[in-house]
């Protein structure tokens, strides 16, 4: 007797099944293509928190709608509000078939949500099953970041200390460890890119080691206060603030946005009040100090100023050369000479963010197209960096202050003389002018007093190779570096 009508046959169901199957691991397969390319465009941190938890829905080929989930309404909103143009272009190029993404709430997580509530109000000593992961986990679910939205390369480990922050990441150590700190809240103050949000992040990886069932919350004030109003407007301010106050540490960076929305300054005011009372640690980061941020209630500046402010001054000569030296390693066995480390370090000072990513982008480029990394494709590569940074040195300046220092007259600068106390600082003075400013060999040369090219070219190899093998002339070209770039 034969199948009975309406219902496949065995084969043909495990035939579907099959291609089910198959189309769900595809459509993984590009999704983690994709993932991966916008870790590489957005961030580490900005795809943990908002890429890494979309979790992938049906595709319906009749309409070429593709579903993207992810835990919440506020997060669903923030993605559809942000990546939504660059998910669906991604999404097309991968595959001709997607003709649109529709990103909403996954349809089991509201169920969920009270049972997270419930988990981040739970007492710190709470001992059931819904455990250190598992709070941890729930509370990044709700929007809120743990250790899930840490960065796990920015440790203690990985920041490189010289004397301008020092101080600052002696505090966060102390701000981690075990012991109670003698100071709560913590600010830190530096200007963008000096490492104030790595402090943050190495400060919550290293609390999580002494107190493993520590419960984190690190956000931007930007952040904080849209998921303040997006409480607001759906009435859960009753549940904002449970899960805000059962956090152990509180992370709160570039706190110089939390302007305006006056609600918000007094919730976050009042959070640091109740959080203090218990004991809680909170750090606070901002590129200017709490008495310069506009717009901020007095009643609040107070509180962030009541612990310590440990200012981060921008990286010293020294400081720069140490964290590109540490950043070497990575890119071991490809050689980087001293030269094009001085020379980073030396050009690129505005912030420690744009050194690095100038080391990156040379060593890169050296590697893709199977170049010698040199002080010359430093200079072709690095030009948009290199040019937002320099001050405006200029050769006339650079002349007047070598001439002061050797003691000799500017006219020699430009005469034919050859003696031995005229050319030695006129080749510093060439040398100098190559690495301070932008000007060719051939501009070079015609400052002093029409001098060719090779000239030039020879004067600042020279001091190159006199730097590595006189340890005066070295500390010469150094002395007039400070001076020229003070």
């Amino acid at each position: 007797m034969g199948p009975q009508a309406g219902r496949p046959t065995s084969a043909s169901s495990n035939a579907g099944d099959a291609t089910e199957d198959q189309e769900a691991l595809d459509l993984a397969a590009d999704w983690a293509d994709i993932s991966q390319g916008l870790r590489k465009d957005l961030g580490q941190q900005v795809h943990s928190q908002w890429i890494k938890p979309i979790q992938l829905g049906s595709f319906c080929k009749e309409t070429g709608t593709l579903d993207l989930f992810l835990p919440t309404d506020f997060s669903a909103n923030w993605v559809q509000d942000r990546f939504h143009d660059r998910l669906s272009l991604a999404w097309k190029i991968a595959r001709s078939e997607v003709k649109n993404v529709r990103i909403q709430v996954h349809p089991g997580r509201r169920k969920l949500a009270d049972i997270d509530l419930r988990a981040a109000s739970a007492p710190a000593n709470d001992t059931s099953p819904r455990g250190a992961a598992g709070v941890l986990g729930s509370i990044g679910d709700q929007g809120f970041t743990s250790s899930v939205g840490l960065d796990p390369s920015l440790t203690f480990g990985a920041f490189v200390t010289g004397t301008t922050n020092v101080l600052a990441c002696n505090a966060a150590e102390r701000m981690a460890s075990a012991q109670k700190p003698q100071f709560s809240p913590l600010y830190l103050k530096a200007s963008t890119g000096q490492g104030k949000t790595h402090l943050l992040h190495a400060i919550g990886h290293a609390y999580l080691q002494v107190n493993p069932r520590a419960r984190i919350f690190y956000c931007s004030a930007e952040r904080f206060m849209v998921e303040f109003v997006q409480a607001l407007r759906q009435n859960e301010m009753i549940e904002f603030k449970a899960r805000l106050r059962g956090f152990d540490l509180l992370l709160v960076d570039d706190i110089q946005f939390i302007i305006g929305k006056a609600s918000a300054q007094e919730e976050l005011l009042y959070t640091i009040d109740a959080l203090l009372a218990e004991g809680k640690r909170l750090v606070f980061a901002a590129d200017r100090a709490p008495q310069a941020l506009d717009g901020v209630e007095q009643r609040l500046l107070s509180r962030l100023s009541m612990g310590l402010v440990a200012d981060m001054q921008p990286a010293d000569i020294e400081l720069r050369r140490s964290i590109l030296e540490s950043k070497l390693t990575r890119f071991a066995p490809l050689e980087v000479p001293g030269d094009v480390i001085e020379f980073l370090a030396r050009t690129i000072n505005r912030n420690v963010r744009e050194l690095v990513g100038g080391l990156n982008k040379l060593i890169a480029y050296a590697q893709l197209t199977g170049q010698e990394v040199s002080l010359q494709l430093a200079e072709e590569q690095l030009t948009d960096i290199l040019s937002a940074n320099r001050r405006r040195i200029t050769i006339d300046e650079i002349q007047r202050t070598v001439c002061q220092f050797y003691r000799v007259d500017r006219s020699e600068m430009s005469s034919k003389r050859r003696a031995r106390a005229v050319v030695r600082p006129r080749q510093v003075a060439m040398y100098l002018s190559k690495v301070l400013t932008p000007r060719s060999y051939p501009e070079i040369g015609r400052k002093f007093g029409g001098r060719d090219h090779s000239t030039v070219i020879h004067a600042v190899r020279l001091i190159e190779d006199l730097r590595k093998r006189d340890a005066d002339m070295d500390g010469d070209v150094r002395s007039l570096l400070r001076q020229l770039e003070s």
